[in-house]
């Protein structure tokens, strides 16, 4: 499996996620009052899988493999990447500062956690939809089979060495209970494994 396969397998359990997230919007509308455990649930796994995997994987070793060849640092299709994940982090640390207040039932907290998860919901949507139809088919382009054997490799030595087993799959749980629990369909998960060891490297960017 090509890295680029791996990083796109991963965006398949994200928009899972996001989906509930965004069910998850629309019943704190309804309610006036946000559930506060499933909130951070959605924030962990952001933070851990979303962020510090699948992102991490990106910056510390496809974008670099990219600037290799040619691809310019402050402008073009990695230069947006790396702003909107900047963004996205922002949008984060704004919903999560909401969830207290908001899990209380403050009107102005419930309508800020709101916006900013909707927010961050359609800067991944975008985002995700850039790298698997843009970025990821010119690095296949770029890529030699070299390339994508010593990224592939990095990807394993990231996920083996940063954390130890177990991780991936926790948070493949915690992406299927997020789905159940706000009727997200997600049977592809059943489908979605680990790459090499059953971890993932999270490296949580704050």
């Amino acid at each position: 499996m090509h890295p680029t396969q791996i990083l796109s397998s991963e965006h398949r359990v994200i928009e899972i996620v996001l989906d509930a997230l965004d069910r998850m919007a629309e019943k704190t509308l309804a309610d006036g009052r946000l559930e506060k455990e499933p909130a951070l649930e959605a924030i962990d796994f952001i933070r851990h899988f979303a962020d510090g995997c699948h992102h991490a994987k990106e910056e510390g070793q496809l974008f670099p493999a990219l600037f290799e060849k040619g691809f310019p640092r402050e402008e073009g299709p990695v230069a947006v990447m790396l702003q909107e994940h900047e963004l996205g982090r922002a949008f984060v640390r704004g919903m999560d500062q909401a969830v207290p207040e908001a899990s209380e039932g403050n009107a102005a907290a419930v309508q800020e956690c709101v916006a900013q998860a909707r927010g961050y919901i359609n800067l991944l949507r975008a985002h995700i939809q850039k790298e698997d139809n843009i970025l990821f088919p010119m690095a296949d382009r770029m890529l030699s089979g070299e390339d994508q054997r010593r990224l592939a490799e990095a990807f394993d030595r990231t996920e083996t060495e940063e954390v130890g087993e177990g991780v991936h799959e926790r948070y493949l749980k915690l992406a299927a209970l997020l789905a159940e629990r706000y009727g997200v369909p997600h049977e592809s998960l059943d489908h979605i494994h680990g790459h090499g060891s059953t971890s993932c490297g999270h490296h949580i960017h704050d």
